[in-house]
Order: C-alpha cells, then structure tokens, then sequence
C-alpha cells in the first residue's frame, strides 16, 4: 500500500469518541472547514440532505431545557432524570446537531439521504480530529421527540441524526486496536 493510504488510514483508525471536552471549541473558521469537509459525503442526486446547527454558549443551557420539556411530554416524572439530561449540553464548549432534511425524490429514498448525512457526520468527526479536538456523536431516542425538532425549528420530515459535542481533548485515548476484517466480509457466488 501507498504512504498516503497508510497515513490516512492512520488517521481513521485514531478519531475517538470522547466525552471529556472542554474550551477552547474549534473556531466558526476551524468548524466551517470541518463542515465542507462532511459536504463531500455521497450524495445521490445531489440532494444535499444535511442541515446543521451549532449550539454554543447560553443557547446550551436552552437546549437542556427543550430536552427535559421532550421528557416530560413523553411522561417522564424523575428528578434525578431531568437534572441529568439539562446537563448534558454543557459537557462541551460546541454541539453541532446533525439534521438529515428528507426529501421526497423518485430514485433517492429517505434511508439513503439518511446514509449520506450519517456520511457527512463521519467526515466531520475525522476532520475535527485532525484539526486537533474531541468529538462524541450521540443520539438516543430523544432525537426523534416532536419537541425537540420544534425547539430546534425544524419541519415534520426533518429528522435528528444527532448532537456532535465538540470541544478539546482533557485527556489522551489510546488508539484502538485494529480489527480483523474476518468474520465481517464474505464472498458471495
């Protein structure tokens, strides 16, 4: 194999997810690289199906808020819940919430404008990491609360692919280990 593909594999197999993140967040210039770099995903018909958000500063705090309202309207009643899920915006400085914008087409079915936003998360995790930060994707079935799209403004057929919180790294990962591609490829005839 090349240098080339080795080092970019390299590089690959270092993003991490990490929770621990702190300031400094990348710069608008630092995310708005990161961001052309996710609009590179496949994308059949040039759909263009990802949106994204970026929410930062007090506006995290607000995002906590419409979280616990999403619990509450789906019937939950715990304390100890609510004060979690309020707090999770404020585990990084950033959160970049990753909206697929579904759109009806003949050839391109909402499952594969669903894969190319996916796409275009995985570009930006690689590209924030190598801009030198931390980043953790997560979902959850909050995701898909009805409050929640409305707290964020978006429409019916938007939907959360998730919160990317970005921030840099407190500690050091270890790089994981390679993993054998045998057992997940097969030959078919």
């Amino acid at each position: 194999m090349t240098t080339k593909a080795e080092q970019l594999f390299e590089m690959i197999n270092a993003r991490n997810s990490d929770g621990l993140l702190s300031e400094p967040a990348p710069s608008d210039e630092e995310l708005a690289f990161a961001i052309q770099a996710g609009l590179t995903a496949p994308d059949h018909h040039r759909l263009q199906p990802w949106r994204f958000l970026t929410v930062k500063g007090d506006a995290r705090i607000k995002m906590g808020e419409a979280l616990h309202q999403a619990l509450v309207a789906r019937g939950e009643t715990d304390e100890e819940l609510f004060r979690k899920v309020r707090a999770q915006p404020l585990r990084a400085p950033l959160i970049l919430v990753c909206v697929v914008h579904a759109q009806e087409h003949p050839k391109v079915p909402v499952q594969e404008q669903i894969l190319s936003t996916g796409a275009a998360v995985q570009n930006i995790l690689l590209m924030i990491k190598t801009l030198g930060y931390g980043a953790i994707w997560r979902t959850g079935a909050i995701t898909g609360s009805p409050v929640v799209k409305e707290a964020f403004g978006l429409g019916e057929q938007d939907i959360i692919a998730g919160f990317v919180y970005i921030g840099s790294l407190s500690r050091e990962i270890p790089v994981r280990e390679r993993i054998s591609v045998d057992g997940f490829v097969k030959e078919w005839n």
